[in-house]
């Protein structure tokens, strides 16, 4: 039986027992380059480091380096470190996948806020204070429901922001959106929910998330007011109240009412998606649904659209009756967010910081939102209320195609979306969802007068 022996120098691994003597190191060495464990390249250990390391005669090793540089396997030169050379045998790569479509040149797709406004040094000030305060046993084994720090944090901030019912005990901390909608479906499912009504349009890979944990996916139609209560007739509903997905309209006070007065009546739940509810820009602010019934309504939000969909940070304010259920879903589920992150988003949150990049971002999308209606042609028709990320574009009824549209934007490299797609029915009408958040600030005005020459293409 071989033994593993590693270098205090390099620290490397070797398969070589000293009973094969010279000849078996040389073995052991070129086994190593062969199977890719030292990468052509890379620097190996000195003669005298793994000479001691392994207990044998400096000597051996540096005949054994000398003898593996002329047959290719060692690069040696004088005063540098000995290297491994690019001769022997390394495992094949898989295949190379076909390139992926490039970026667009003008970003202009929903739902991504702008990367490059991301608050680094507020960011790293948090994560720094995260480090100095926190007890050591914090970075152990993590709560299932998240960092304790961040759950406390979001209680204060979203009962004063968006004015949710928030006990630290009912929130849980998820690894993003389409993770917290997976469990929650899953924990849906698990207590009987056989069907979850969503939107009509509304965006189509989160109806798949909840589809594939097992309830049925229904559509109930979207008109200026927002759902129709009277449609809905599932155990589970999911709404967008503060700003449609992707039409842009806001839930109806009446409907409101209606929607949680039937929840509380029929026992089902509603799962309110506040995805982009800090960015509303005529003063008009509009609370959470779910303070009008916290036992029915689960409120989601994210740190996806305020600061960026890389941290994949999210949470659920959950009803008492759901906080077992999907504590053991996200048990099942495995998935959890890094305890850093989340504490120092709960130090930035604490700080000030948040709400100051929140405000900057606010004042800065409503700025681009009012430049782009400015420059749209007549031709097309705005929806939606003045708030969000983006902004629904109905094309004239008698007038180009939404693919004609897209491949119009498509010849002038600008990432856009179409309507189409987000409708649970083959008949919905076609529009072009503008992002104007994800652009560089810097670009802006060249993105627009873009989509701008794109649109006077096909409808002048």
């Amino acid at each position: 039986m071989t033994d593993s022996w590693s270098s205090p120098g390099l620290d490397v691994h070797l398969d070589w027992h000293p009973s094969s003597g010279r000849a078996g190191l040389a073995t052991a060495i070129r086994t190593a380059i062969r199977e890719g464990r030292w990468q052509p390249g890379a620097a190996v250990p000195s003669t005298r480091a793994l000479a001691h390391d392994l207990g044998i005669a400096r000597g051996t090793v540096t005949r054994v380096y000398a003898d593996l540089a002329a047959e290719g396997y060692l690069r040696t030169a004088q005063g540098a470190p000995t290297r491994v050379a690019t001769a022997g045998s390394l495992p094949q790569s898989a295949p190379r996948q076909a390139p992926r479509e490039p970026a667009p040149r003008w970003d202009l797709r929903p739902g991504r806020p702008d990367l490059t406004a991301f608050p680094r040094q507020a960011w790293i000030t948090a994560t720094r204070r995260a480090l100095l305060r926190t007890p050591a046993a914090v970075f152990g084994y993590e709560s299932g429901m998240g960092a304790p720090e961040l759950r406390a944090t979001l209680a204060g901030y979203l009962a004063r922001t968006r004015g949710v019912v928030a006990d630290p005990a009912r929130i849980v901390v998820c690894h993003g959106y389409s993770h917290a909608i997976a469990v929650l479906s899953r924990a849906l499912a698990g207590l009987g929910v056989d069907e979850m009504a969503f939107e009509n349009p509304s965006s189509a890979i989160y109806r798949s998330i909840a589809a594939a944990q097992g309830p049925r996916v229904v559509g109930v139609d979207v008109d200026e007011h927002g759902l129709d209560v009277s449609a809905v007739d599932s155990p589970a509903v999911v709404v967008t109240a503060a700003h449609q997905y992707p039409t842009g309209v806001t839930l109806a006070p009446p409907r409101r009412a209606a929607l949680t007065r039937w929840a509380t009546e029929s026992g089902a739940f509603v799962l309110e998606d506040d995805y982009d509810g800090e960015f509303r820009f005529d003063n008009q602010q509009v609370g959470a649904l779910q303070a009008l019934a916290p036992e029915r309504v689960v409120y989601a939000g994210t740190a996806s659209k305020t600061l960026a969909p890389a941290l994949r940070l999210a949470w659920l304010v959950l009803p008492r009756s759901l906080v077992e259920p999907v504590r053991a879903a996200m048990a099942d589920s495995g998935s959890r967010p890094a305890v850093l992150t989340q504490l120092a988003l709960a130090e930035l949150i604490e700080s000030g910081a948040y709400d100051r990049h929140v405000r900057r971002s606010r004042a800065e999308y409503r700025g681009r939102r009012a430049r782009l209606l400015a420059a749209l042609p007549d031709s097309v028709r705005p929806q939606g209320i003045a708030a969000g990320l983006h902004l629904l574009l109905m094309l004239p009824p008698d007038g180009p195609s939404e693919a004609t549209a897209l491949a119009a934007c498509r010849r002038r490299s600008i990432g856009i979306e179409g309507l189409s797609s987000q409708w649970m029915t083959p008949d919905g009408p076609g529009g072009l969802i503008v992002g104007y958040a994800a652009t560089p600030k810097h670009a802006f005005a060249s993105a627009t007068q873009t989509l701008v020459e794109a649109l006077w293409e096909i409808t002048a």
